[in-house]
């Protein structure tokens, strides 16, 4: 389930950011920025944590200097489209995260990956493949509903330029900057937590 605040008291990316952050959501749940309202909803299913873990150690082998992958979840703000996202999965420079800043600047991003859900697919695939397309140099989109994965690369104003594709349990190339086959066979959701997340 996902609440919308429709009518936020107050109004400017600035002032919507800093509610975003303060926001005293229950535990479990994150707040998002998306399209000028804040999104209350849930973090990834339970059910998702082998694939995420898998994900994590794979990528943690390959980050750039400096970087970290990690599912912790951080609020990354993206001001050029008044956006903020905390995704499933980041990797990001590890300099970003010193001070006592509630958020992250997005552009201290490297990776992002997000785990579809019957109620966050539109989003993951239309909303933040728009924003991420520009800053973001690798975007993965693990389709839990499709059993699928999708790598988005080289980003521009205009978005992603380039895409791959595989079915769960194929290697996926992980391009420039952690030039990686990522093992998928992990990703395969068992029949019962399919059904699961169907019923949300």
């Amino acid at each position: 389930m996902t609440a919308i605040l429709e009518r936020p008291m107050t109004t400017g990316f600035d002032a919507l950011l800093r509610t975003t952050e303060e926001l005293d959501t229950p535990d479990g749940f994150k707040a998002e920025l998306i399209r000028g309202k804040i999104l209350v909803s849930p973090w990834s299913s339970p059910f998702y944590k082998l694939q995420m873990r898998s994900l994590r150690l794979q990528l943690a082998a390959h980050v750039p200097e400096g970087h970290d992958a990690d599912t912790i979840p951080f609020l990354f703000s993206f001001a050029s489209s008044e956006r903020a996202y905390g995704p499933d999965l980041h990797v990001a420079d590890l300099a970003a995260f010193r001070g006592n800043a509630r958020h992250v600047d997005g552009d201290a991003l490297s990776l992002v990956a997000e785990l579809t859900s019957v109620s966050t697919r539109d989003v993951d695939w239309q909303e933040k493949l728009e924003v991420y397309g520009r800053p973001v140099p690798v975007y993965l989109v693990l389709d839990m509903q499709a059993e699928e994965i999708t790598a988005f690369w080289d980003p521009s104003d205009h978005g992603y330029r380039a895409r791959t594709t595989v079915p769960f349990g194929k290697p996926l190339p992980i391009p420039a900057p952690f030039g990686f086959d990522l093992d998928t066979s992990e990703f395969i959701v068992p029949e019962e937590s399919e059904e699961d997340d169907a019923a949300e």
